[in-house]
């Protein structure tokens, strides 16, 4: 058998701190450290212990957890953090990261993904609570939409028919073909085309490509020959 893994508990609540210890004394790999209460208990404690692995509540009562973890890597380079938290929105999980956190579990799956993560995390790897998935993929989606409206009024402007031409167009469909796909008159395409055109200051087909290219809109790879 290698080496224990110690590790260093930061959480203000103390039953949670021994259900996370009873967890972890099931496994002979592991070895509890040290506990904090608070974010000054913690960076103490993590500057006499150098922990290898430290698990850490987001909301302490005097410090912020992604804080702390910045301060913990600056110091401790090789310690890798686990945030524990009930915390679930994507903006903190990645200003977490952003700290140098290496994991992310929700406080509800910590019994069920804790082990795993630290397993993970030993590892050199990353890794977030398969629970938050949907969190991240949903926000980034938004966060994408919310990029091109915010790097061009214009698209903001468009109707969603107006929007539905754009990619068509820019897929490299003509005008009948789009008019057949969408079931609408050539002249109405025409109008929707004169329209986009206007709205995003463009003045060809050429720079209507360029700038869904350009904000992901299409998939280049699909466009046709």
């Amino acid at each position: 058998m290698g080496e224990k893994k110690t590790i260093l508990i930061i959480d203000d609540h103390p039953l949670f701190r021994e259900g996370v210890k009873s967890l972890l004394a099931k496994q002979p790999i592991y070895e509890v450290a040290g506990e904090a209460s608070s974010g000054e208990e913690g960076l103490r404690k993590a500057k006499e212990i150098r922990p290898d692995l430290v698990i850490m509540d987001i909301g302490l009562p005097d410090a912020s957890g992604i804080d702390l973890t910045r301060n913990i890597r600056e110091i401790l380079a090789e310690t890798r953090v686990v945030i524990l938290s009930m915390h679930l929105k994507i903006d903190y999980i990645t200003r977490a990261f952003r700290a140098g956190a290496t994991g992310y579990i929700a406080k509800e799956s910590a019994t069920e993904r804790l082990l795993q993560c630290l397993e993970a995390v030993s590892r050199g790897e990353y890794f977030m609570d398969p629970s938050l998935a949907h969190e991240v993929v949903e926000s980034l989606m938004k966060s994408e939409k919310e990029e091109v409206m915010s790097a061009d009024a214009g698209y903001g402007t468009l109707t969603r028919r107006e929007k539905e031409v754009m990619c068509l167009l820019a897929e490299g469909l003509s005008t009948t073909e789009i008019a057949e796909k969408l079931f609408i008159s050539r002249k109405t395409v025409e109008n929707h085309r004169s329209n986009i055109l206007s709205k995003l200051d463009l003045h060809s087909t050429v720079e209507l490509i360029r700038y869904a290219a350009r904000y992901g809109l299409i998939d280049v790879t699909t466009w046709k020959k």
